[in-house]
């Protein structure tokens, strides 16, 4: 019998609260290379972390339940999530700077 691949997925989340200057970026990018997961995270310049993610909808489930269950959820007041349809650009999970 021939495996059939898992579709592919993708969220984008904002977070809003302290989530910059707490460790957030390098966080979620663990968790997510943990979970085999592409995409990237970044500071946004008003405060708020933007983080794009596609693979498999149970690990990006996984991926979001893990950065609230971490000691980062105590600093996240409001998370935006938006599932969009996936690209397939990503080979790896980056943090990423914006200019």
């Amino acid at each position: 019998m021939k495996k059939v691949a898992k579709p592919l997925h993708r969220v984008h989340a904002y977070y809003t609260g302290r989530v910059q200057g707490v460790g957030f970026r390098y966080t979620a990018e663990g968790i997510a290379l943990g979970l085999k997961l592409g995409g990237w995270v970044k500071n946004l310049p008003d405060g708020r972390v933007e983080l794009v993610c596609e693979g498999p909808k149970e690990r990006i489930e996984k991926l979001l339940s893990l950065i609230q269950e971490s000691m980062l959820g105590k600093h996240i007041k409001k998370t935006d999530l938006f599932w969009e349809k996936p690209m397939n650009e990503f080979t790896d999970f980056t943090v990423e700077f914006y200019l």
